[in-house]
């Protein structure tokens, strides 16, 4: 089925081939559970210093947790909590170096020290967010913004 390999190259190059097994992790599938579980393993299992990795999805009201990797997370965030609340509320990438800075932080893992999280927004219509955790502060530059970024819009992409 698929394989992961090992990245190779600078960074931006890394991502690209980040990209290209994301794109053919959903070719031809709209199921956007399916897409999330996916996505979030290949990113997990590829990326280093990472403790999670998952998409939180908008239910109408608030975020619910949806496919993730890493340990238990809070089950839902509310649009005006949290580095996810913000991410969904602004519809901007929150880059977080230390998250203990961040006012109004929801600790799901206290392990967590820098998130990027970025909004997935199809069309006007808000699906949820890509949250991405470190145990290590600064953990996240403004390549991994693009690539993260990037990867989101092949599961935006992927919908219908």
């Amino acid at each position: 089925m698929f394989a992961s390999s090992t990245l190779t190259g600078s960074k931006p190059e890394q991502y690209a081939q980040l990209l290209e097994q994301a794109r053919a992790l959903v070719h031809g599938e709209a199921d956007r559970i399916a897409n999330a579980a996916n996505l979030s393993a290949l990113l997990y299992h590829a990326l280093p210093d990472l403790n999670w990795v998952g998409f939180y999805l908008f239910d109408g009201k608030e975020l619910v947790v949806g496919p993730f990797q890493g340990l238990p997370a809070c089950v839902r965030i509310p649009l005006d909590k949290g580095v996810c609340g913000a991410a969904a509320r602004l519809r901007t990438t929150q880059r977080i170096d230390d998250v203990d800075a961040f006012p109004g932080h929801i600790a799901c893992d206290s392990a967590s020290r820098s998130e990027l999280v970025v909004p997935l927004v199809h069309g006007d219509t808000l699906v949820g967010v890509l949250d991405i955790d470190s145990p290590r502060l600064g953990r996240f530059d403004a390549e991994d913004q693009a690539g993260l970024e990037a990867i989101a819009q092949v599961f935006l992409d992927a919908l219908r």
